[in-house]
């Protein structure tokens, strides 16, 4: 039970969302008010979403060995295309405009994706420096489609997509539920999962083996770059705004924060989804933890990656036995040192 990857991930969410429940006592109180639910845990679910996204994306380009720093600024891309069509359109309510603004939103997140793969698969380059270019040019990018401006929209279609109900939920987790299944089913009851798995543990090995790890690693950057294009209309749409200064900074590091927590190693190989999921739950928690408890906005960082290190340094198995060795040691140090005795007689 203890072995199991998600065990202290469960555990480390547990324990902050206790911690809130004790703060605020109504913390896991849920209402009904004009059909929808609301609530502490709804809004982690809703303004989880983008990160939850992002961070599914992220696996699968992790488990190749790789890694995408570019996410953060394809969010604001995204978003950026997405309110600006609406902006010059004369009719922002119109079905057809939705669907224009997110049809090329989209198209143009599997282009970002398919140019980071391509870099990595077809070209060689690391994926750390193929990523950091476009998280660097991505940004200015951005800034160049809302002319360093702030893009406001006033279309209640495009709103529903981050700020819309479906029934008594909001439409975005259901947006969430629908792209993690299919992840978890394209690599988990097909060949796909194997193949990815493969590439990163031994991306020589399998080509030899006949699987096509170029093909493989182009996939993933490009579903990572779709992920991160909905993450960005979810943003977008639920402020009515585009803000290509601000809109997914440093989401790159929280979805690799995400990954990681969730057990999924950097260095390639097996993957877990749902410890991702969980991941993300993680550091939304600790986010709306932070904002709850009024922790001065200078020092919200600071305080974050202090309780992110002490939830990786809980999970690893090397810094717990040294722990408990250490404990051992100061308990019994007279009966150490009697087996030392006896071990040199």
């Amino acid at each position: 039970m203890v072995k199991h990857h998600l065990f202290w991930p469960i555990c480390m969410l547990a324990i902050l969302l206790l911690f809130n429940l004790v703060y605020s006592p109504r913390f896991f109180a849920i209402t009904m008010k004009d059909g929808h639910l609301y609530g502490s845990l709804i809004d982690i679910l809703n303004f989880g979403s983008p990160l939850i996204l992002v961070a599914i994306g992220m696996t699968l380009v992790i488990a190749t060995k790789g890694i995408d720093l570019s996410v953060g600024s394809v969010v604001a891309i995204s978003g950026a295309v997405a309110c600006l069509t609406i902006s010059k359109s004369n009719d922002q309510n119109a079905l057809g405009t939705l669907l224009l603004s997110v049809g090329i939103s989209l198209a143009l997140s599997l282009l970002l994706g398919l140019w980071n793969g391509f870099l990595v698969a077809k070209t060689g380059i690391q994926p750390i420096i193929a990523t950091l270019i476009l998280m660097v040019a991505g940004r200015g990018i951005a800034q160049l489609i809302t002319s360093g401006q702030i893009i406001t929209v006033s279309s209640s279609s495009y709103k529903y997509i981050g700020a819309g109900s479906l029934g008594t939920l909001p439409f975005s987790i259901f947006l969430v539920a629908i792209v993690f299944v299919i992840s978890v089913l394209l690599t988990r009851k097909t060949a796909l999962g194997l193949f990815i798995e493969s590439v990163g543990c031994k991306p020589t090995a399998s080509l030899l083996a006949g699987v096509r790890s170029h093909t493989v690693m182009l996939s993933v950057y490009i579903f990572c770059g779709l992920c991160a294009g909905v993450a960005g209309l979810i943003l977008s749409s639920n402020v009515s705004s585009a803000d290509g200064n601000n809109a997914g900074l440093w989401y790159e590091l929280d979805a690799i924060l995400a990954v990681v927590i969730g057990g999924t190693s950097l260095n390639g190989g097996r993957f877990f989804l749902s410890g991702t999921l969980i991941g993300a739950l993680i550091i939304q928690t600790l986010t709306t933890t932070i904002y709850m408890i009024g922790v001065p906005p200078e020092i919200t960082l600071v305080v974050k990656s202090i309780v992110v290190l002490a939830v990786c340094l809980i999970q690893s198995d090397t810094f717990r036995k040294t722990i408990l060795m250490s404990w051992k040691t100061r308990k019994y140090p007279a009966e150490r040192g009697v087996k030392r005795h006896a071990a040199k007689s």
